[in-house]
């Protein structure tokens, strides 16, 4: 029987984000006899790589990980100052572990450091794969931009999620001749697929079955731009008593938010729902979906919408190239929120249907995706992609 071929993923976690979730869609379709995955993050709970580390907080996939056969490795966080203790934390992290057949590096702002390093070691493919169009602002930004200049001279191969993606991390000239092989992010497009019966189940669980609902996912963090998502719902709800707002994901902006919806007066009608294990069942309970984003690679929660058959008031900053069905409306986030909101209003009687040939004939499927990622690794070759 041949040997199982083991992938190693960079992350900053395993906690439920973007890239993460991407990920763990596609580990799921494994033959895991055949391909394993396993996931290196970083942790300000260790000083120096190992295995995952006793003072880490426990993250949202890591159960599902270790019930899978993944290995979870941890290495120190990067924060500019500690370059040389970084970097040989990876290098210490190697020499150990040198028997994976591909390195994939979600984590670009460090995989300048890294991928060199795991190439030294005996890695036969490196992947430097971009998931956002931003680098966020201030210091970290900057060392960021720095870390990642030419980073494709220092990877096997280029992927992002998008062409702003590959713009943003690996420059213009480099994506625009050809040599970045964008991937969408792909889901599990059966999962999200519309069903009215968990709609009116999860709509009575709340106490919201006669409400017009309004949904976001996602961190709370700056790229989300939460600030004037909630503009946009206290101008829906000026003209709607009856509206609500359920808010799924978790971060550093989360108290800012609750603050903000105080002082507009909306406390009492914005759910904050925190990270849930079954995100799907709250898109069957949304009416619309928003995402303001300041900017993003491709996101994979515009997908999900999509796919869970939801009309969407999308950020004119976000990429085209999410657009798998005709639900998407973009705007601009320079324009008052009540732009936004007359523009919802005014669709409040749209008919939901299902979506998922729509989103299997676009590509957005990850059964499909992997299967062309299995040949990928099993091979080394990206044309397969």
């Amino acid at each position: 029987m041949p040997e199982t071929i083991r992938v190693l993923h960079v992350l900053g976690g395993t906690a439920l984000g973007g890239a993460e979730s991407r990920v763990m869609d596609l580990y799921r379709q494994m033959d895991r006899k055949e391909i394993q995955f396993d996931f290196l993050v970083h942790s300000n709970a260790v000083k120096r790589a190992g295995d995952d580390a006793s003072g880490r907080e426990p993250q949202f996939y890591d159960d599902e990980i270790r019930r899978m056969g993944g290995q979870i490795y941890v290495l120190p966080k990067f924060k500019v100052y500690n370059y040389f203790s970084y970097r040989n934390a990876v290098k210490a992290f190697f020499r150990e572990h040198h028997d994976y057949r591909v390195v994939q590096g979600h984590m670009t702002s460090t995989a300048s450091i890294y991928l060199p390093i795991a190439k030294r070691a005996g890695i036969p493919v490196t992947v430097a794969h971009s998931r956002s169009a931003g680098a966020g602002k201030g210091l970290k930004a900057v060392a960021t931009r720095l870390l990642r200049k030419n980073l494709y001279r220092k990877t096997d191969y280029c992927f992002a999620c998008s062409e702003a993606a590959g713009i943003d991390a690996f420059g213009k000239a480099w994506a625009g001749s050809g040599n970045v092989k964008i991937i969408h992010n792909a889901i599990d497009v059966d999962k999200y697929a519309y069903r009215p019966e968990v709609r009116d189940e999860v709509r009575r669980r709340l106490g919201i079955t006669d409400k017009l609902v309004l949904g976001h996912v996602g961190r709370f963090s700056y790229p989300k731009n939460h600030p004037y998502l909630l503009e946009v719902f206290a101008a829906v709800c000026a003209v709607r008593e009856d509206a609500v707002l359920i808010l799924l994901g978790d971060g550093e902006g989360r108290e800012k938010a609750e603050q903000q919806c105080g002082e507009l007066g909306i406390r009492e009608r914005v759910l904050f729902m925190g990270n849930q294990k079954r995100p799907e069942d709250f898109y069957q309970a949304f009416d619309f979906f928003l995402l303001p984003s300041r900017y993003e690679g491709l996101p994979g929660v515009l997908v999900e919408a999509q796919a869970a058959g939801l009309m969407c008031f999308v950020s004119d900053k976000v990429t085209r190239e999410a657009q798998a069905t005709d639900l998407i409306t973009y705007l601009s986030i320079e324009q008052p929120a009540t732009v936004w909101a007359k523009q919802l209003l005014s669709q409040t009687g749209y008919e939901r249907h299902n979506t998922c040939y729509e989103m299997i004939k676009n590509g957005f499927d990850v059964k499909e995706q992997a299967k062309r990622y299995r040949d990928f690794y099993l091979n080394g070759d990206a044309s397969v992609l």
